[in-house]
């Protein structure tokens, strides 16, 4: 059992939870909780550690794992980045995926991250994507890290199962959703046309910006179309994940 921070394991994993770069560098990534531990693909597991309570509370459970390692309580919650640690973490290798895996499908469906800071929204959007059966998820490369511990949570497992690509410009995809038959939306307070007014039962992706700028005047000039999702009220915009979960359970709506 690993009862000290100064353990170089241990420095080791409190590093993969605080810094992207390290992250980057070691390609791999910290996913908290035995929900996300259970659905982790077992290929991708590089390391598991568990709390000394939850070893001795579920021992059967974690007696045949391999790669385990068991900290101390204390340790744990020094690592943990929850106010209120679950007991186990596990350490996987990162995805990498191409355009061609998110554009499989015959009518590819997708979201286009700008500049989206919120770890929560990120992941939200993750999770929201798997529900409403979109095939993938593009950023921007100033998004926030998708392998944030916060993010990571927000998926509730959705990052193990939804392709997502980081660009350095999200303009660089446009050529190949063109070539794909793929029509880009903007969620505008300029669109034409309310949001469910579209067809969205062919290719189609929608842009997403900022939480509190929204999107670019460039990248929305890009989109083939602007919609609007009406409000009352005084307000002038949603959250980002809201409005990304709007429109693509109207896809999903439009396509059953």
């Amino acid at each position: 059992m690993l009862t000290s921070t100064s353990n170089p394991k241990v420095k080791s994993l409190a590093q993969l939870m605080k810094k992207a770069k390290v992250r980057s560098t070691e390609d791999l990534f910290v996913a908290e909780g035995m929900k996300m531990y259970l659905e982790a693909p077992k290929e991708r597991i590089r390391q598991v550690y568990v709390s000394e309570s939850m070893y001795q509370a579920q021992k059967e459970r974690f007696c045949s794992v391999p790669k385990l390692e068991i900290l101390s309580d204390h340790v744990f919650a020094a690592v943990s980045d929850t106010k209120t640690p679950q007991g186990v973490l596990c350490v996987l290798q990162q995805y990498h995926y191409k355009i061609g895996d998110l554009l499989k499908a015959e009518h590819p469906h997708l979201l286009l991250l700008e500049n989206v800071q919120d770890p929560g929204n990120v992941g939200t959007i993750l999770r929201t994507a798997e529900g409403a059966g979109a095939d993938g998820v593009i950023l921007s490369r100033d998004c926030v890290d998708l392998y944030n511990p916060k993010t990571i949570r927000s998926t509730m497992g959705s990052v193990y199962r939804m392709p997502f690509l980081y660009m350095d410009s999200l303009k660089e995809i446009l050529p190949a959703l063109k070539k794909k038959g793929v029509r880009t939306y903007a969620a505008h307070l300029q669109g034409r046309d309310c949001y469910d007014k579209e067809d969205y039962r062919t290719g189609c992706a929608f842009f997403i910006g900022n939480e509190g700028s929204g999107l670019s005047e460039e990248l929305s000039g890009c989109a083939d179309a602007l919609v609007r999702i009406p409000m009352k009220g005084k307000l002038e915009s949603l959250n980002a994940a809201v409005a990304a979960s709007i429109l693509m359970y109207e896809v999903c709506r439009q396509r059953r």
